[in-house]
């Protein structure tokens, strides 16, 4: 595991205390592991997605990735209906660990209430809490 310093944590992006990053575009808000979360959980080898179409509430369980140490639920920062999955992931789980910002997302969100991402945190703020 990487020292705090040496994590990838874009400045574009908002986090969540349970390791998740999400960032809009165009409306759109784009949801995956950080790169903290995947460095804990290790290599990842299946990735469990909702379906395009699907609602949820902020803070639902969404998914689950399956990791060589263990399985971990996957929450939703932000309310609103999944409007695109990353296919990619069924084939190619390792992305998540390879490009966890790029290749790696998870879920597109149709946000229902967009000023729910003023609750997340902002690199600063999540540093402030990976250090404890």
């Amino acid at each position: 595991m990487r020292e705090i310093s040496d994590l990838n944590l874009p400045d574009d992006v908002k986090y969540t205390k349970s390791h998740e990053w999400a960032k809009i575009s165009d409306g759109i808000v784009t949801i995956g592991l950080n790169d903290y979360a995947q460095d804990q959980l290790g290599e990842i080898v299946f990735v469990e997605l909702p379906e395009t179409g699907d609602t949820f509430s902020k803070g639902d369980e969404f998914g689950s990735v399956e990791s060589v140490k263990a399985v971990s639920e996957i929450y939703i920062p932000i309310s609103g209906e999944i409007v695109e999955i990353n296919e990619d992931l069924e084939d190619a789980p390792e992305l998540v660990n390879e490009s966890c910002y790029d290749n790696g997302w998870l879920i597109k969100v149709k946000p229902e209430d967009v000023s729910q991402l003023d609750d997340l945190f902002d690199k600063a703020a999540y540093l402030d809490i990976l250090k404890g």
